[in-house]
This record gives structure tokens, sequence and C-alpha cells, in this order.
């Protein structure tokens, strides 16, 4: 595995991952510029367009990785037939501008891409890796889109990671904020039948992940970026209920979750038992395995200053 020192552009810098690991990235001494929408501010920052597909090479030439974050939120609106529409274009035609930029040699010789264990859809009990099938999913066919548009990075030679994350909990922001709010209200229970397999990750880790996968050029293709024991999501509600002090035993009927959220309530309510199989067999260690060393972490009182 390589730790040379590299210059790493990001999409998607202002999310919660993206700002975590471009922090974390330069801690390591590597140089990070975000690619910016807007006009650039400072030598940190580059301009492309993907709405109008545009991303100039030169913006690229001296990059060595490209680690592409950006694409509309999975559940930050009600999925209108447009919206759905956005949360496909946005990752699919995004992903497509990045490979075509990168396999046209304008620089950087490593891609990674974000990806979600969203391709696997609702698939029960069944233990997931790396090598299972796509589900059938709605979501999940924006998943295999999406990786499929790396594509012509792939057939240029490029070492391409396509990083299979799953539900991220943090301190601040990421799921778990609004489980922290109805879990103050007492009214965090379960959601449906609570025995849904939740692939769950802590932020620390994926951003662990992610510089592997940027220094790693070996880990090519798909991989799970997810905690080694996932947990039915029953547990979860109880163990944000235990360390809040509150109730989590009344559940939220599933179709009241479909009355308020609309059809994303399906891929809430999904049973993803996914592994990390491949970053397992690399060594990878997670710092967070189990969701108890998770939920202490994150919501243990923070010291004042």
């Amino acid at each position: 595995m390589s730790t040379r020192r590299q210059r790493v552009a990001i999409t998607g810098a202002s999310g919660l991952i993206g700002g975590a690991l471009s922090s974390s990235l330069r801690a390591d001494g590597h140089e990070v510029v975000h690619l910016v929408r807007r006009e650039a501010k400072g030598d940190h920052e580059r301009p492309w367009d993907p709405d109008r597909r545009v991303l100039d090479p030169a913006v690229l030439a001296d990059v060595d990785t490209v680690v592409h974050l950006a694409g509309a939120g999975v559940g930050d609106r009600r999925w209108t037939p447009t919206y759905k529409m956005l949360i496909r274009t946005s990752r699919v035609h995004g992903t497509d501008l990045v490979a075509r930029t990168v396999a046209a040699g304008a620089g950087p010789t490593r891609l990674v891409t974000a990806s979600a264990v969203g391709f696997y859809g609702d698939r029960g009990d069944e233990v997931l890796t790396e090598a299972s099938a796509p589900g059938r999913t709605y979501l999940a066919g924006v998943v295999r889109d999406w990786e499929a548009a790396a594509a012509p990075a792939v057939a240029a030679g490029v070492p391409v990671a396509h990083a299979r994350t799953g539900i991220v909990l943090a301190a601040h922001g990421g799921a778990l904020a609004p489980m922290l709010l109805v879990g103050r209200l007492g009214i965090g229970g379960p959601l449906g039948s609570g025995r849904q397999w939740l692939p769950w990750v802590s932020l620390e880790d994926v951003v662990g992940a992610y510089t592997r996968l940027v220094e790693d050029p070996t880990l090519e293709g798909s991989v799970n970026l997810t905690a080694p024991h996932p947990v039915r999501q029953r547990e979860l509600a109880r163990g944000i209920g235990r360390r809040l002090h509150r109730p989590a035993v009344v559940p939220t009927p599933a179709v009241a979750m479909r009355l308020a959220i609309g059809e994303f309530a399906g891929e809430a309510l999904a049973s993803t038992r996914v592994l990390p199989q491949r970053l397992d067999a690399a060594g990878f260690e997670h710092r967070h395995p189990h969701l108890d060393d998770a939920l202490d972490d994150l919501l243990s009182p923070r010291p004042t200053r």
C-alpha cells in the first residue's frame, strides 16, 4: 500500500463525509483540493459544473486521485418523480463526467467514487458481500447505474473503487441526528417491525476506509464500507434510548412511515445484512466494530473548555 503524499481532488466536499475526509487527509500530509460548482476561491478550490457536464481536464492535470462524493441526498426530500430523476442523474451524469475526464489522461491515476449498500435492496436475513447480486428496488437500480457510469475510467486502465457505504453514524449530522431528536422526545422506537438488518458504520471508520481506498490502488471494484457487525434496527433504537435514558419500545408502524415520507419508506424499512468482506480481507481495522463501541463514543458527554 502506497502512503506517499498525494494531491487529492474531492467533489461533494461540503457534505458530512467530504468535510471529515478532507480534514483527515490533510492531517495525514496529503494536499486536498475541492471541486466546487461556484467560482473557486483560493488555491484549494477548482471549478466544475456537473449540471452542464463541464469539467476542464486542466483542473485535474496535477491531481493524483479523485474522490467523487457529489450527488443529491437520497432522504432529503419526498420522492416525487422529479426528485427521483435528480437522485439518478446527479449520480450517473456526475460520475460519467469525472470518469471520462480521468480516462482522457488529464492526470489522475486513481478514482474513488461513492456508492451505497442500497445496491443490494431488501434481502431479509441473507448475508451480503461484494459478490452478492444487486437487488430489485428503485435505489438498487440507481446504484447499479451509478457504478456503471465509471466504466470509461475502468476501460482506460485507471484503478477505480466504488465505496458502497452503509448508514453513517456521526456525532453531528448524518442518519443519527433525526434518531436522536425523536429519541429525546421518548418516541424513538423501532421502525416497522424493527427486525430489519441495519448496515451501519461510524463516520470515523468511513473516513478511515476512504483513506485506505485513496492510498491503496490494489483495492479496485466494489468495496462495502460498513461495520463488521450489522444489527437489527430495534437494537439501534434501544441503544440510543438507553444512552438518552428514554423509552424506545413503541414502534413506528410501516403504514405511518409511508404516509409521512412516501416511497422512501420502503428503503428505510429494507433489511440489508451487509458485511465488509473486502476491507476485512485487506486487514482494515475498524475503530468501531460493534454498535455499542460507536454509540458510547458518539453519545458520551464531551468535555467543556
